[in-house]
């Protein structure tokens, strides 16, 4: 009788199939890196995060303090206006995004000014880890902590204000573009601390505010003097925000505005990536790197 033998993968081949699905889908696995491997570096860098946010008083104050005077601010100003429930629901929603996007974004921008305030940065990146591994790893925290502050706020913003939610999904998918939205800034400021040091670390508290301002956080943007609407509708926060009011019976002022919001966002992201890559590469020729951790 003949045997046959089945047919079977074996482990390499299977980590082989994992890289370039991995590599296809989200970003490139280097050679020689398996996927597992590439996970355990964004946990390493999630896990110094969680670290850093938990033993810094003023990262909790962060998530309790300043999003809910802010959501007050905004909340009893409409009251005192009288404004109607839907325009009281419009603001609520800036002040609720303003909060969560701000403190995303901080943790993928303290990614490197952590180790930039400490003079580390040129032992982290003495590492074999990438500018992809950093910033992935500590937008995880950055999500969690987004996610409270969400939770905290909407909870808040139902109690005293009777704010009230759209659909579940609409909600989840606004959440996701506000994360999304995050990782851009938080990238951006990145990049401008490579190529310019430590002196544009400002950029990390008044990047966002500023995008805030220019995207409509509490008004419709065709209320900004020209050329700002242009900018704006450059910005895939303006989108994203227009598609969530428009649950509250707002009429979004341009088409298609959460696939057009995704389609900014996967451009960014492809493009700050290959943006810091080149930042990286230069920061090690020309000493960067070592001046930071002077």
């Amino acid at each position: 009788m003949n045997w046959q033998s089945k047919p079977h993968t074996s482990p390499s081949r299977r980590r082989n199939s994992s890289n370039i699905l991995f590599s296809t889908v989200f970003i490139p696995v280097p050679k020689g890196r398996t996927l597992f491997a590439v996970w355990g570096k964004f946990y390493a860098f999630t896990y110094r995060n969680f670290i850093f946010a938990k033993r810094n008083f003023f990262a909790f104050m962060e998530i309790l303090f300043w999003p809910v005077v802010g959501l007050l601010s905004v909340g009893i100003m409409g009251n005192f206006l009288e404004l109607k429930e839907n325009t009281l629901a419009f603001v609520l929603t800036g002040a609720i995004t303003a909060g969560v996007l701000q403190v995303t974004q901080l943790d993928v921008s303290y990614s490197l000014l952590y180790d930039i305030w400490s003079k580390s940065i040129k032992h982290t990146f003495l590492a074999p880890v990438n500018h992809y591994d950093y910033i992935l790893g500590s937008w995880i925290v950055g999500m969690m902590r987004g996610l409270i502050v969400f939770i905290l706020l909407t909870f808040f913003s139902q109690k005293a204000f009777g704010f009230i939610m759209p659909v579940f999904f609409a909600t989840l998918i606004f959440l996701g573009g506000i994360f999304l939205s995050a990782l851009i800034i938080g990238m951006l400021v990145c990049l401008l601390i490579m190529l310019y040091g430590q002196r544009v670390e400002v950029t990390a508290w008044s990047l966002a505010t500023l995008l805030m301002l220019i995207c409509g956080i509490y008004y419709p943007i065709n209320f900004l003097p020209q050329p700002l609407p242009l900018v704006a509708s450059l910005i895939p926060l303006t989108y994203f925000l227009e598609y969530y009011r428009a649950f509250y019976g707002f009429s979004p002022l341009f088409s298609h505005s959460l696939l057009t919001g995704l389609i900014l966002t996967v451009v960014y992201i492809f493009i700050l990536f290959r943006f810091l890559k080149m930042a990286f590469a230069r920061a090690r020729r020309t000493g960067i790197i070592l001046r930071l951790s002077e």
